[in-house]
């Protein structure tokens, strides 16, 4: 058997979520019938029939390290099958709120002929770990290793997520993690990481969903820097914005999410039912709908976050979860999956759907407010007539936008509304016009007169080849205050 070649008995299953862009693994043995679940999201029905699949018992349900952009599936995941145990990092000081296995730097787990050691990689954050996988009879050999959000896919985690006071700190963890750990493992070790391109935990993360720790050593830019100050430097520049929600995950996953033992219930709403309900004070509704969809008719009052992955993000970005949600679906059976997407970000209180959707809000004779669209043909003819809004994140903007367009990150747009006038016609773009109908849907509920969403936006502004325009000073990746 060839170097670092993992036993035919082996099973090793990837599960990716959209919209979080979150890499979870189950790994098991035939032999034994033993298998472990690395970072499971809430939603865990997907690991059960993985284990069924290939006729394996969940025996462990690892994490390594408390998440903030999702909520764990552990304990619901452990919950589910009755034969598995939770076992958690208490590297760091790390504590947590529920029963669980405490594991440390070296601590192996034995499913058989495979053999998964956990490694202590401080940086993203204290208590972080990561495992190694070698077979039984090679344990000194490792194939593969989970590495969590240490290391990316041309990229490596960030450590500014708990705190400035803690940040300085973590960067020179997470530095000698990199560089003290990772990089003195054998080229053909596959790296198996928490996250894919998309996901604010790191900086552009590539789409790739496996790695070899020789094509990181040659490729991940934030490998080839000759001391710890460069790194540092790089790693802290290049951060995207942090989601609000970030704090709120993590306190969550470390006190332990509630185990839902189901989907959370969103009844089925008659027209007015629905309406009524609708109409009371610190009601979220959300409608699922297409951007297009959404704008030649909605209820007054709604967001647009359209039926993409990245309805999750969003979600956690724009709405609280102490207040009930409602929602209006393009059609009835999206719930499940429109659900799960909310789920995992922490949102359990619904309210319940309009049965029918739109069409019976329609035939019922009730209300309904358009949105206006703009393309950029006419956009770019009749620019001056308009306050032009970019939504963007900080990174796309400074990459070059709108020439004499405005710059306020849609997640920040609802408490810095003053910075636009409320009766110059409005157009907001964004990448593709999903962001800019959610920016837009924000700025009539605040009672704007004239909105427009852009259709196409940047993609299509550059298709036309019309003039780019960059700031005149850069400033950091991080620096959302414009």
């Amino acid at each position: 058997m060839a170097k670092n070649k993992p036993s035919a008995s082996m099973v090793t299953e990837t599960v990716f979520t959209e919209g979080v862009a979150h890499l979870s693994y189950l790994v098991g043995d035939k032999a034994t019938g033993r298998a472990a679940v690395i970072d499971p999201r809430r939603d865990v029905d997907v690991y059960a029939e993985l284990a069924r699949k290939h006729r394996l018992s969940i025996t462990h349900v690892l994490e390594t390290h408390i998440h903030a952009d999702f909520v764990s599936g552990s304990r619901e995941l452990a919950d589910r099958v009755g034969t598995a145990k939770v076992l958690l990092s208490v590297e760091g000081g790390a504590r947590y709120g529920f029963t669980h296995e405490k594991i440390r730097d070296g601590h192996k787990i034995d499913l058989g002929r495979v053999i998964l050691t956990a490694r202590h990689t401080p940086g993203h954050t204290p208590e972080h770990v990561s495992f190694l996988a070698a077979e039984s009879n090679r344990a000194d050999q490792p194939f593969a290793v989970f590495s969590g959000d240490c290391l990316f896919a041309d990229s490596v985690g960030r450590p500014d997520l708990l705190g400035a006071d803690k940040t300085q700190k973590l960067s020179k963890q997470l530095y000698r993690s990199i560089y003290g750990f990772f990089l003195k493992l054998d080229d053909s070790v596959r790296v198996h990481a928490a996250h894919a391109a998309g996901s604010p935990c790191g900086a552009d993360i590539s789409d790739r969903q496996i790695s070899t720790i020789g094509y990181e050593r040659q490729n991940n830019p934030a490998l080839q820097f000759k001391n710890e100050a460069e790194f540092i430097e790089h790693v802290l520049f290049i951060a995207p914005p942090e989601p609000v929600y970030y704090p709120l995950m993590k306190k969550e996953n470390t006190k332990g999410p509630k185990v839902l033992g189901r989907m959370p219930t969103c009844p089925a709403m008659g027209t007015k039912e629905f309406a009524a309900a609708v109409k009371r004070r610190g009601v979220q509704l959300i409608d699922n709908r297409q951007m297009l969809a959404f704008g030649g008719g909605h209820i007054a009052g709604s967001l647009s976050i359209g039926p993409k992955p990245e309805l999750s993000i969003w979600a956690g970005w724009m709405l609280d979860p102490g207040r009930p949600i409602f929602l209006l679906l393009d059609k009835d059976t999206d719930l499940p999956d429109v659900l799960a997407q909310l789920i995992r970000v922490g949102f359990t209180r619904f309210g319940g759907y309009l049965l029918g959707g739109i069409e019976q809000w329609e035939n019922a004779a009730l209300p309904l407010e358009s949105l206006p669209q703009i393309t950029v043909t006419e956009l770019k003819r009749r620019a001056s007539q308009f306050q032009i809004l970019d939504v963007r994140s900080p990174g796309e903007w400074q990459a070059g936008h709108v020439p004499e367009s405005r710059y306020i990150f849609l997640p920040e747009l609802a408490r810095k509304l003053k910075r636009l006038s409320k009766t110059k016609p409005v157009a907001v773009y964004c990448d593709s016009g999903y962001r800019a109908s959610l920016g837009a849907s924000i700025l009539q509920r605040a009672a704007f007169t004239a909105v427009h969403n852009v259709p196409g936006s940047w993609k299509a502004w550059k298709a036309a080849g019309y003039p780019i325009e960059k700031p005149k000073k850069e400033k950091r990746a991080s620096d959302t205050d414009r």
